[in-house]
């Protein structure tokens, strides 16, 4: 029972966070009359930087398994923001794009990101952010 107590109960906190982060975007990203979640900026994001690579590649770039890629690559081209191309050597494997709608959008949403994560880290030196990020790829190996 001791060893119990003794244990720290960081999950609470890491999701407690995550999920005023996402409602904080997904609040601006309403009141900017962007119809995205934060998972389908995470894949805009990802597209933006490189577009046309494939749904395997969008997974590894967001940390997310490819089920999950899928349903949003899905729910993107639906909103008409990304499109899905077939190789040209494969013709099971997509490459996925923005769209011209999916970039104007990007570029809607990205001054919100940039405010909502410089408010994030507000009264936090680069310094914490090193820690932060050693901690979290520390916590993320040991479950791995």
């Amino acid at each position: 029972m001791e060893k119990e107590l003794d244990t720290k109960n960081f999950g609470a906190y890491m999701d407690r966070t995550i999920k005023l982060v996402k409602l904080n975007y997904l609040k601006a990203f309403k009141e900017a009359g962007i119809d995205l979640t934060t998972e389908q900026w995470v894949v805009l994001d990802s597209l933006y930087k490189q577009n046309g690579v494939s749904q395997t590649e969008l997974a590894n770039d967001s940390f997310k398994n490819a089920p999950t890629v899928s349903r949003i690559i899905d729910l993107l081209c639906n909103k008409e923001l990304t499109e899905r191309q077939r190789f040209e050597n494969d013709r099971r494997r997509y490459r996925i794009f923005l769209t011209e709608k999916g970039k104007a959008t990007y570029e809607k949403a990205l001054p919100i990101v940039l405010h909502l994560r410089q408010q994030g880290w507000q009264h936090l030196s680069d310094e914490d952010y090193k820690v932060f990020r050693r901690i979290m790829n520390q916590i993320f190996k040991n479950f791995e």
